[in-house]
C-alpha cells in the first residue's frame, strides 16, 4: 500500500526500499499489473484482489508479525519497530475511547 502524506517520509520510503529489496532477494512474484477498471468488475474478481490492512490496528499487528525484510542490513532494529508500535498503539487506544464523528451523528446529536 502506497502511504499516505501523513507518513514519516524517512520510516516510509525506507521501510519501501527494504520491501523491494526483499522482494528482489527473494525472488518474490509482484503479479501481473492492476490495469482493469475496478469499476467494472464481477464481485468475484474484487474478491480475487489482494486485501491490505483496513486499520491502523491491523497494519500494527502486520507489522509485528513482518519485520524480518526491515531488520536487513540494520536499516531498523526491533526497538525502533516496537517503539514505532506502542506509539501508534497509543492512537488506536486513544481512537477506540472516542466515538466516531458518524456515530456522533447517529446517536448523540439532535
Amino acid at each position: 500500500r502506497f502511504p499516505d502524506p501523513t507518513a514519516n517520509p524517512y520510516l516510509a520510503f525506507a521501510a519501501m526500499l527494504m520491501a523491494g529489496l526483499d522482494g528482489i532477494k527473494n525472488k518474490i512474484d509482484p503479479g501481473k499489473p492492476g490495469d482493469e477498471d475496478l469499476y467494472e468488475l464481477t464481485e468475484k474478481e474484487k474478491d480475487s484482489i489482494p486485501k491490505v490492512c483496513s486499520s491502523l490496528d491491523q497494519a500494527l499487528g502486520a507489522l509485528d508479525k513482518d519485520r524480518d525484510f526491515l531488520k536487513a542490513g540494520g536499516v531498523f532494529t526491533d526497538n525502533v519497530i516496537d517503539s514505532f508500535i506502542d506509539l501508534k498503539m497509543e492512537e488506536v487506544t486513544a481512537l477506540r475511547a472516542s466515538p466516531h464523528p458518524v456515530e456522533f451523528d447517529m446517536y448523540y446529536s439532535c
